[in-house]
């Protein structure tokens, strides 16, 4: 049975109003949450970029029920693996095992921060590989070493962590994120319905979720949710070739100058129609993607989630 879930931007939304929209999103029937891990927004109108483990921790301490996941976080640069492994363990523990971690290769936009280097496609993949081999390890209890190509872990413990074991997702976008999926994850992430990233996952022996994200631009009318997708979400017309490569704001505003309004319209789901908004779900669904994360940018999320609970579910229902 398909689950569908509530994206909170933190590009788009200051620390409390997160929260609040949590809670919100539980008392309209989400099944999950999917929190973005970034140090900066793609674009200054989103104007936020507040700490997601902070946010995390009291998300899991304002709800009661519904799942959390990460999506996505990469612990391959910006962060060592052996902090993410704790920091999910944590958030676990204080949610009651609500928790599950998506981890991806990243975008430069926010792991350039620290001065590193920015290293190649493959690169990550093989980092990433690595980072999880040891959260995984720090997970299973114990003391460890790992004197890893890309990390070293030294000696290393956690002393908190939770008896049943986290699920663990990996974000992917073409065959050798798939690849590196079968191998590590629990299950996927996506950002466009691609039936080959999930046929590819299970033709693998891949098990698991199989997460996607769609944009629903719900506004009064089609016109001003694609003003609103435009103003804060244009980025996605550049894809994720563009988008992972990117290393600043400033670079975004640059890039998407000439995205218009109308170019958004075959991705994104806009105006108070339910009937675009499940046409659009269903895109995902018959990819075989089984777990649905709703995003819908702009402030007025209160009318949005309202929108979700007396319409959109119903609806959604009869698709699941």
């Amino acid at each position: 049975m398909a689950r569908f879930g509530y994206k909170l931007m933190t590009e788009e939304h200051a620390p409390k109003a997160l929260v609040e929209n949590s809670v919100r999103a539980e008392a309209a029937g989400f099944d999950f949450l999917s929190i973005s891990d970034h140090f900066h927004p793609w674009l200054q109108s989103q104007g936020h970029a507040p700490f997601a483990w902070s946010v995390l921790g009291a998300i899991a301490q304002a709800t009661s029920s519904i799942a959390i996941a990460t999506g996505l976080t990469c612990p391959i640069i910006r962060y060592h693996p052996a902090i993410i492994a704790q920091a999910a363990a944590t958030i676990a523990l204080l949610s009651d095992d609500r928790f599950t971690l998506a981890v991806g290769a990243g975008e430069r936009l926010n792991e350039h921060v620290t001065g590193a280097r920015w290293p190649s496609i493959p690169e990550r993949h093989e980092m990433l590989g690595e980072a999880i081999d040891i959260i995984r390890l720090l997970w299973s209890g114990g003391v460890h070493t790992h004197p890893g190509r890309h990390y070293v872990l030294d000696h290393a413990q956690l002393y908190d962590v939770p008896d049943r074991p986290i699920p663990l997702i990996v974000g992917v976008s073409g065959p050798k994120s798939v690849e590196l999926a079968v191998e590590k994850a629990d299950g996927i992430m996506a950002t466009e319905p691609k039936p080959d990233l999930v046929s590819g996952f299970r033709d693998g022996k891949g098990q698991g979720p199989a997460y996607a994200e769609a944009v629903l631009a719900f506004a009064a009318t089609e016109e001003e949710g694609l003003k609103i997708a435009h103003d804060r979400f244009r980025f996605s017309a550049l894809g994720w070739a563009v988008n992972s490569e990117l290393p600043t704001v400033a670079g975004f505003e640059a890039a998407t100058a000439y995205v218009k309004p109308e170019d958004l319209a075959e991705s994104v789901a806009a105006g108070p129609d339910v009937e675009k908004h499940v046409a659009a779900v269903k895109k995902y669904l018959d990819a075989g993607f089984d777990h649905i994360v709703l995003t819908c940018p702009g402030e007025d999320q209160a009318s949005f989630l309202a929108f979700f609970e007396k319409e959109l579910k119903p609806e959604l229902a009869k698709l699941a």
